[in-house]
């Protein structure tokens, strides 16, 4: 997402290093090729002209700040302006004061609305929040189904009819039942559009004049560009969009609807999409979405993840059996599992700071869960002896874990090679803070 944006950037920045003092013909250059860049990656015409104006306005008779360099200054008006034009801050879940808090997602078809409501559920549980769904889809066929199934994924019941009823009394009688379990929220999935069909609509508008509900979510598929706009600004005049929700960022998609919809429609981006996995739902910081443009990285959505992922028990009991020089397949596997519930490792990657834009994308693309799916395939073909008791993995057992795991004797005696070193090396860490740690004072 926007990594070749951020590329442009870095590189149109790093010719202004050499310049003492910011003229205007510097930065009509510089305006002008950020503009071609922001056009490339997809965002709104108008936006792209009246965020480049707003930056020259700023940049035009700018010193350079204390202790920055010109493409420094450059670059620090730019991710004002860049969190400026995402919504500066983000908006906080709109929670009503007498419950259930009534959520209704509409989109058009094919922008993972169904699956997106799925998401927002689970999130929600995280959040300590008791859900529940509303299958208001009967115009595509399994749709029900699907919101079923997906429902069962995150635990979370599911109200359907099959029927015929229609899907405003459907949300009528989801919102009463949601009641009656006294549960926190009630996700209402609506019908997805082809194109903006006025019988469609009606239905939608009629459903929220139904269940009045606190946040209206459109769900826009970040593959549309500029579409999106548009189709953000029908959705919003038929019914108030609390805000809109990113599909597909993940994936080859230039990205610049997102920096385009709220500046063009006044509707905040509140979460987007990073996956296939129910989980890969992010509430969204124009703070840190613009920081991440400019190839700054995101340190604290790093530090989220890990929270989230890491067991402060499990993480005490492995530095202990590192420092002991007891590590063993057991462990190893462990942090594989912590690794994955951080997200795709491409993704973390890209939250590093500098790394989107140093790093090709082909190298980006290249770091898959492949090889780490064989490691961990390795591991489980091992015996649980085995796992605790590594120096017991003699050659017939290293044939017949190869073997039962589909790789080569090779990999097997590479990845126990590697669990020697870092046993090797923690414990070599280990006797050096020792040592300093006994070191006595001077006098």
């Amino acid at each position: 997402m926007l990594d070749n944006l951020t590329r442009r950037l870095s590189g149109i920045f790093s010719g202004l290093r050499a310049k003492g003092r910011l003229t205007e013909a510097d930065i009509s250059d510089v305006m002008r090729e950020v503009r071609v860049a922001l056009l490339e990656a997809d965002v709104n015409f108008v936006v792209a002209k009246q965020f480049i104006a707003r930056v020259k306005e700023q940049c035009v008779g700018e010193d350079v700040f204390s202790s920055l360099s010109a493409d420094q200054t450059i670059i620090k008006i730019v991710r004002d302006e860049l969190t400026a034009l995402l919504g500066s801050d983000a908006k906080p879940f709109n929670w009503s004061s007498a419950p259930p808090t009534v959520v209704l997602m509409c989109g058009l078809q094919g922008s993972g609305k169904t699956t997106t409501t799925a998401k927002l559920a689970k999130w929600l549980i995280a959040q300590g929040k008791k859900p529940m769904l509303a299958a208001c889809d009967i115009q595509r066929p399994a749709a029900i189904q699907q919101l079923q199934i997906l429902g069962e994924q995150v635990d979370v019941p599911v109200f359907a009819k099959t029927d015929g009823t229609s899907p405003v009394q459907i949300a009528k009688e989801a919102l009463e039942r949601c009641k009656h379990l006294m549960l926190d929220v009630l996700i209402v999935d609506t019908a997805g559009r082809l194109t903006i069909a006025e019988d469609l609509m009606k239905e939608l508008k009629a459903i929220h004049d139904t269940v009045k509900p606190t946040e209206v979510f459109l769900v826009l598929d970040s593959t549309t560009g500029q579409e999106a706009v548009n189709v953000a600004e029908a959705f919003h005049k038929l019914v108030p969009l609390t805000g809109a929700i990113f599909t597909k960022l993940d994936g080859d998609t230039r990205g610049g609807a997102v920096l385009s919809v709220r500046e063009a429609t006044g509707v905040p981006v509140r979460f987007t999409g990073v996956g296939e996995q129910v989980d890969a739902l992010e509430p969204f910081f124009p703070d840190r979405m613009a920081q991440r443009i400019l190839g700054f990285g995101d340190i604290m959505g790093i530090i989220e993840k890990a929270e989230q992922a890491i067991d402060i028990g499990e993480a005490k009991d492995m530095e202990s059996r590192l420092k002991g020089g007891q590590f063993d397949f057991n462990d190893m596997l462990m942090q594989f599992k912590t690794v994955r519930k951080m997200g795709p490792i491409k993704n973390v990657l890209k939250m590093i700071p500098g790394l989107a834009a140093q790093i090709p994308e082909e190298a980006l693309d290249n770091v898959n869960e492949g090889q780490v799916n064989r490691i961990e395939a390795i591991i489980l073909s091992m015996t649980p002896k085995e796992r605790s008791n590594p120096d017991i993995i003699n050659g017939p057992r290293r044939k017949r874990i190869a073997l039962g795991s589909g790789t080569s004797v090779e990999e097997v005696n590479n990845l126990v090679r590697q669990l020697y070193e870092m046993r090797r090396s923690m414990k070599q860490l280990a006797k050096m803070q020792q040592r300093f740690g006994k070191r006595p004072r001077r006098r």
